[in-house]
């Protein structure tokens, strides 16, 4: 199996703190790894670094010939009211027509794909570049948290391509649910190098943890070996008969010292606790023919539906569909359109969302900010705690906010939110920057939590393990449903496979016979430059073989090298050979079969 690229002893350091040292891993074909690791551990930086967007400090990547590596980085690169379409075609080189197909794939249809790419909602901006980054055909691909700002159909649609997808990929995600569905070994990642393990997430974390649980086993019998030998120390030392046996046994216990194992800080979010707020008996909020949109364009009308005290439940929907805009609208963001909504008397929500995040004060330090959001009857202790159970601790909360990074960010707030003691919360994407620890730890406190939630999440294992209910937005309108969200994702599942299933039905059109007349085409053209290829490397296989004959005396290693390397690229060249001729021929059985 040939190795698409190779990490050796990689390391990287900002403004002298170091990010990560001692990476070293290799990719080969055909393989899915999901990277996972704290936030700042360094999963972007790594994938900058092997995309040649930066440069590691120490260390070496190495990359095949024939490695074509995709990257779906962050950040976003398009021209200024350049077409969604457009920007396809300029990033892949491809037709129009083939831009189109595959963007399908992912709903974007002809009305999507003549807006301009950056008037798009940030999940259609998303789907637009993976689109993107799969037509330019690459044998390996970097995925940096793909399914942040995605709704759940296309989660699950772009859940499908990878699972059929037969080359390599790496990618991070804090959604678990998303990486144990897609991955099927795992990469983690911290400031003292990596660890690859042969399986996907749950089987990585079931082994960590029983890893962790054997090396606390192991110190603890030497220590409890050393406590035995200092118990002889301590009693013979200053005896002159047994002085020598003590000195023998002070050597044995620094030797012992030794091998103690060094256990990495085990994830620092284990539990967090929720000031409980009183239960109330009655409604948190009601609805009433509500009308929702911008500048008196509703986009979605007659909402109308109660949510009582106490229930956790998940908006979902397409995005674009008014998912934001309604929770902009309850949070007095943005002003209703027609009809009219309101919260239990005495009631108090809190929000979290991006443009929260945005609005924190750079030059103010993370403990005041926690200690200004505290409930009054909050003591300092229980501020503190608070500031423990999301990672901040001593001189952490001497950090100026401007410092923090977006994961740090929204940690605190949602700390400091948490200490408010509000009745009902509201959260659009809590965990867009958060780690899966960190998610899940959020989660099992919000399930305990006493008060009522309305959230928006991509993450389907935070959303299972804390809605009792749903509130689909669809279609221009809103319906509170009886599914839990586990039936939901089950019920939207099939639909989205019966969906896949009929497009896939041979459709005997002139538009389905042009398409597949042009994919033949291009298998065609590129079974002739595989042919034009493969003739060059015989012929320069058969002269290094001549070259071998005729000085057998004189053994070069680095031919040998080039010689190997020779016939690595005719095999897989010849296993891409075969595939696309049993596709052509396969497209020829079933065009006479019709």
């Amino acid at each position: 199996m040939p190795i698409l690229l190779q990490a050796n002893n990689l390391e990287k350091e900002y403004s002298g703190q170091k990010i990560f040292s001692g990476l070293s891993f290799a990719v080969s074909d055909k393989q899915k790894i999901g990277v996972i690791g704290r936030n700042g551990a360094g999963k972007s930086t790594l994938f900058r670094i092997l995309s040649g967007e930066e440069e590691a400090d120490n260390g070496e990547i190495i990359i095949n010939t024939d490695t074509n590596i995709g990257y779906l980085k962050q950040s976003e690169d398009w021209q200024e009211k350049e077409s969604a379409l457009a920007y396809l075609q300029r990033l892949s080189g491809k037709p129009a027509w083939r831009a189109r197909q595959l963007a399908s794939k992912f709903e974007l249809n002809d009305a999507k794909l003549s807006q301009e790419a950056s008037s798009l909602s940030g999940g259609w901006r998303m789907r637009l570049r993976i689109t993107s980054m799969l037509l330019q055909e690459p044998n390996i691909f970097l995925l940096d948290e793909p399914s942040n700002y995605l709704d759940l159909n296309t989660i699950l649609l772009l859940e499908n391509y990878l699972r059929a997808y037969r080359g390599s990929f790496m990618l991070i995600s804090h959604d678990r649910e998303f990486l144990k569905r897609t991955c099927k070994e795992t990469l983690e990642i911290s400031k003292s190098g990596c660890y690859h393990y042969p399986g996907d997430i749950e089987s990585y974390l079931y082994f960590k943890e029983q890893k962790l649980a054997s090396l606390i086993k192991a110190n603890e019998s030497m220590e409890r070996q050393q406590e035995h030998w200092q118990e002889f120390v301590d009693r013979f030392r200053f005896k002159a008969s047994k002085a020598k046996q003590a000195q023998a046994m002070i050597r044995k216990i620094n030797k012992l010292e030794e091998k103690r194992i060094t256990i990495e800080h085990r994830a620092g979010i284990t539990r967090i606790s929720i000031p409980q707020v009183p239960k109330r008996s009655n409604f948190a909020l009601k609805i009433n023919n509500l009308d929702i949109g911008y500048e008196g364009q509703a986009i979605v009308s007659n909402v109308d539906f109660d949510c009582r005290s106490g229930e956790k439940l998940a908006i979902l929907g397409l995005n674009g569909q008014g998912k934001t805009t309604l929770i902009k609208t309850l949070t007095g963001r943005i002003p209703a359109i027609a009809g009219s909504f309101r919260f239990a008397a005495n009631s108090r929500f809190a929000y979290h969302g991006q443009e929260e995040m945005e609005k924190m004060d750079g030059q103010e330090q993370a403990g005041d900010y926690l200690r200004r959001f505290a409930a009054v009857d909050l003591k300092t202790e229980a501020v503190l705690k608070m500031a423990g159970d999301f990672l901040f601790h001593d001189e952490d909360l001497k950090k100026p906010i401007a410092v923090l990074s977006g994961g740090e960010r929204s940690r605190l707030l949602l700390a400091a939110l948490l200490l408010s003691k509000p009745d009902i919360l509201i959260l659009d994407e809590p965990t867009c920057h958060l780690d899966f620890e960190t998610t899940e730890a959020l989660a099992f406190a919000l399930q305990k939590f006493s008060g009522t939630i309305l959230f928006s999440s991509h993450d389907r294992t935070f959303s299972s393990l804390i809605a009792d209910g749903v509130i689909e937005i669809k279609d221009g309108g809103a319906k509170r449903l009886h599914d839990n969200y586990n039936d939901y994702v089950t019920r939207l599942e099939k639909r989205l496979q019966k969906q896949i299933q009929t497009e896939e039905t041979p459709v005997d059109d002139k538009f389905s016979d042009r398409i597949r007349y042009q994919e033949n085409r291009e298998r065609q053209k590129k079974i002739q430059s595989l042919e034009k290829e493969l003739e060059k490397l015989q012929n320069y296989k058969q002269e290094l073989l001549a070259y071998f004959l005729e000085h057998y005396q004189d053994y070069r290693p680095e031919k040998a090298q080039e010689l190997e390397d020779i016939k690595r690229a005719i095999a897989d060249k010849e296993e891409r050979w075969l595939e696309l001729n049993d596709e052509l021929e396969k497209e020829k059985n079933l065009n006479s079969s019709g």
